[in-house]
């Protein structure tokens, strides 16, 4: 359960999940729209949504080689579940910025982690 839960808290694979939503994207265009992920790490990313049944890697046979990606309906539903939090945190963000502005302020010597 804690391996699954450390995909779900993984930055790159929920943008890269998210990215995926409704179309299929080749590499190069994964990397366009994720800003600041090398391409080791989508790499990495993609293999390991591939491994967990998250997405799919089609390959067609041209020259160069073509290579897709598109979510599966397992994706899907991980998209759908985690959208609702991307919404409480859209939707709390000013409210926790300004409780992080405060602590600090009460709280000069620490830093926050």
């Amino acid at each position: 359960m804690l391996q699954i839960l450390g995909l779900i808290g993984n930055k790159w694979s929920l943008l890269t999940i998210g990215q995926l939503r409704g179309r299929s994207l080749r590499f190069g265009e994964l990397h366009r729209t994720l800003d600041g992920i090398s391409q080791r790490i989508l790499t990495l990313t993609l293999r390991q949504l591939e491994r967990d049944g998250l997405l799919t890697r089609t390959v067609h046979p041209s020259v160069p080689p073509r290579v897709d990606y598109t979510i599966t309906e397992l994706g899907a539903t991980l998209v759908d579940s985690v959208a609702t939090l991307g919404e409480w945190a859209t939707t709390h963000r000013h409210e926790i910025n300004n409780n992080r502005h405060r602590y600090d302020a009460a709280h000069p010597a620490q830093k926050p982690a």
